[in-house]
């Protein structure tokens, strides 16, 4: 499929109208030359590795202030249904992936069922997900580093420019490097949760789950919902937690090795391994100290074992393993982002110079500019849960348009050649669809102030693509010659 693919696309000739009047200009000599990544860097393995190193920081930190919102049955409610929601539209993206294997990822998924327009909120929306979360997990990182008294330091913005400076520097060596320090990391990482559940649970008391006190002006409050029935909605984004980020998969599908059978292989065993991941961590921090002690906690797996001082060894180690999952979710995050910034650049959505890469293939300027914004932004704020909900808001807007674009490719080409096809087809779309959908209302439940702020640096990026980007697209980028392509088999179709 990826040889005829490519076939494919060679046999589609480049469009060179003059700019201006909003059809796509071809780049110019030389133009993808200077813009390519080093194929064939990561296997399966790798890939599936990227796909929990993207996520892993969150059964570390964050998904607790969950528990804040709903109490325990809330975010186990809100967890279960995030959980389908990531389950659906990860099958989704397994199908669009292999139909599709570029870096666009998402944007070029959304690109060619849903046209430029679509492309472009739908990979702007990622970019907001891939810009802040490494923000809020820096954050992250500087509370476990400040409990473990490391160098004298505490939480502030050295430690967050030492992240910055040091892991876009990896990356800036190379893909297979960068790839393989990540699936080391983070397999430290899942180890220590394992062995942190295992500690944890001789500890466990189930009536330890519901002890946060009860709201009695609120609908349907009870010990397990204290927060009552709309506390199960403001508890969304945090359940998204355990799985946030898992979609980025085929960000890496041009540097991926047979990337039509390998990352929809990764994109199924990376969500298996989450949700095991997800249930052992709630259950085992909740019941050992308690949802009340732990709610607020930046470091809650520290905090669930400071009950027993037995267990003083253990808290020592899941405090380190805690900084290898940060660290290699945030290692993986900036990587997701640069891949998503470099194909909306290459293909003239965001201004092209961002789409340069090194001697290396390495996209540098789509390293160093996010990499200084997200920096800036954890630095000014200091807040973590900000962070993490202008996150949210981002993916969700994304999920739905890729869940979107599913439905719409199956509707409009039945007959597209499909290496891999989503079981139940729109039906498992269609319900990622609409928990996406429910899921960005629970934005604004959560902190509307966030929210809103991030919808206005999304209507600013709109209007940039309005009046400037789309009359300047590149239409040799890979993304827009498969629109290309499709377009002139309809057109084929038709006549």
């Amino acid at each position: 499929m990826a040889d005829d693919t490519g076939a494919r696309l060679a046999a589609v000739p480049e469009q060179t109208t003059p700019p201006g009047n909003g059809a796509p200009e071809n780049g110019g000599d030389g133009y993808l030359e200077r813009r390519t990544l080093r194929r064939g860097s990561a296997g399966w393995l790798l890939l599936t590795g990227l796909g929990v190193a993207y996520v892993v920081s969150g059964d570390f930190s964050g998904w607790n202030i969950g528990l804040a919102q709903g109490g325990f049955g809330g975010l186990a409610i809100a967890t279960v249904l995030m959980g389908a929601m990531y389950a659906c539209l990860v099958y989704s993206l397994a199908e669009l992936s292999a139909i599709l294997p570029t870096a666009g990822g998402g944007y070029g998924f959304a690109r060619r069922a849903l046209g430029t327009w679509g492309g472009f909120l739908t990979g702007t929306a990622i970019l907001i997900e891939y810009i802040l979360a490494p923000a809020a997990i820096a954050i992250f990182i500087g509370d476990y580093v400040e409990s473990l008294n490391l160098f004298g330091l505490t939480s502030g913005w050295p430690v967050y420019l030492a992240c910055f400076i040091v892991f876009i520097g990896i990356h800036l060596w190379g893909v297979g490097e960068a790839l393989s320090f990540s699936l080391v990391v983070t397999a430290i990482a899942v180890i220590a949760l394992v062995v942190f559940a295992v500690g944890a649970f001789t500890q466990f008391d189930p009536a330890n789950l519901d002890n946060i006190a009860v709201d009695t002006t609120a609908a349907g409050a009870s010990s397990w919902l204290p927060l009552g029935i709309l506390g199960i909605w403001a508890a969304f984004p945090f359940g998204m937690w355990f799985f946030l980020g898992v979609e980025g998969v085929p960000l890496a599908a041009e540097e991926a090795k047979d990337p039509v059978r390998s990352v929809p292989r990764a994109l199924s065993i990376s969500m298996g391994i989450l949700v095991l991941l997800a249930l052992v961590t709630f259950l085992a921090s909740t019941g050992a100290r308690g949802a009340d002690a732990i709610k607020d906690a930046g470091n809650p797996l520290v905090v669930a074992l400071e009950g027993d001082p037995g267990l003083s060894w253990l808290k020592t180690f899941v405090n380190y393993a805690g900084l290898a999952g940060l660290v290699a979710s945030f290692f993986s995050l900036i990587y997701a982002g640069s891949r998503q910034l470099f194909a909306l650049s290459r293909a003239g959505y965001l201004p092209r110079f961002l789409s340069l890469t090194s001697k290396r293939k390495a996209p540098y300027l789509g390293l160093l500019i996010p990499g200084a914004i997200g920096f800036a932004l954890a630095a000014a704020t200091g807040n973590g849960p900000r962070m993490l909900n202008m996150a949210v808001f981002g993916a969700t807007i994304s999920y739905a348009l890729m869940a979107l674009s599913h439905i719409v490719l199956r509707r409009r080409e039945p007959g597209l050649e499909r290496p891999y096809r989503t079981p139940g087809g729109i039906v498992t779309s269609t319900v990622a669809f609409v928990l996406a959908l429910s899921a960005l209302v629970a934005t604004f439940l959560v902190d509307k102030d966030a929210a809103f702020i991030a919808l206005a640096v999304y209507a600013v990026a709109l209007a940039y693509f309005a009046f400037y980007s789309r009359h300047h697209l590149v239409a040799s980028a890979p993304e827009e010659e498969f629109a290309a392509l499709a377009e002139a088999e309809a057109e084929l179709s038709r006549d």
